[in-house]
């Protein structure tokens, strides 16, 4: 990473863009921002959406990089600030509770199911995990305590009927554009937009896609209760 960083300094390029790559692309790109380089991650689908618009439908290492330098020049898109290391520290804890919960489901399905023999194992690894989450939602909790803005918003997204502590540190870390945009861009952007499909006459079903996936799984499970409590909901 040092080498690319310095042999990019010496290009003096206007625009660097990489593919998002399930996060391992994040150490590329913190390290090249922090040395003054315009550099950007995008969504490796619109690249392929892209290169396909453009007649190529080959892949190589080769034809990728042709196909994001091609896509970069074209649509120039924006460099963004990178995610504050606080910030980046919430999100891998909410996160790892995410990932417990995921576990802490697939083994009481099977339980369920299990031979006797089992149960006692799944029994006790379900008790772990159980603790588990309990201590990081403590630690989550002592995370956004630790801020007087967090704590501040995370009051105010709270005065919502059916907005929870879990609810409430996700919106703060993975939606931390809210308050900055109007409502349509901040639906847009959490993927609950819903796109219009229509030609001529024709009037197509509206679905929505896209979007941060971990925001509308926390904004699923706050509209539960939000329909017996939330009077505007319901």
């Amino acid at each position: 990473i040092e080498q690319l960083v310095q042999r990019l300094i010496a290009l003096s390029p206007t625009l660097i863009v990489m593919e998002a790559t399930g996060k391992l692309e994040l150490a590329v790109l913190r390290a090249l921002c922090e040395a003054g380089l315009p550099a950007v991650a995008v969504n490796p689908r619109q690249v392929r959406d892209f290169a396909r618009a453009t007649g190529s439908r080959a892949k190589t290492d080769r034809i990728d990089a042709f196909a994001i330098a091609h896509f970069a020049a074209v649509l120039k898109p924006v460099v963004r600030p990178l995610t504050d290391v606080q910030t980046e520290q919430l999100q891998a804890l909410l996160l790892r509770r995410a990932q417990l919960i995921d576990m802490l489901v697939a083994e009481k399905a099977r339980l369920e199911r299990a031979h006797a023999a089992a149960r006692d194992s799944l029994n006790e690894h379900i008790k772990w995990l159980k603790q588990q989450i309990k201590l990081a939602d403590n630690d989550i909790d002592s995370f956004l305590r630790s801020s007087p803005a967090w704590r501040q918003k995370e009051d105010l997204l709270r005065s919502v009927p059916g907005i929870g502590p879990g609810a409430a540190a996700t919106l703060i870390a993975f939606m931390p554009q809210l308050g900055s945009l109007n409502r349509r861009e901040i639906a847009a952007l959490t993927g609950v937009a819903p796109f219009n499909s229509d030609s001529g006459r024709h009037i197509g079903k509206r679905r929505i896609q896209g979007g941060r996936a971990v925001v509308r799984r926390a904004l699923y499970m706050a509209c539960v209760p939000a329909l017996r409590f939330n009077p505007t909901i319901r």
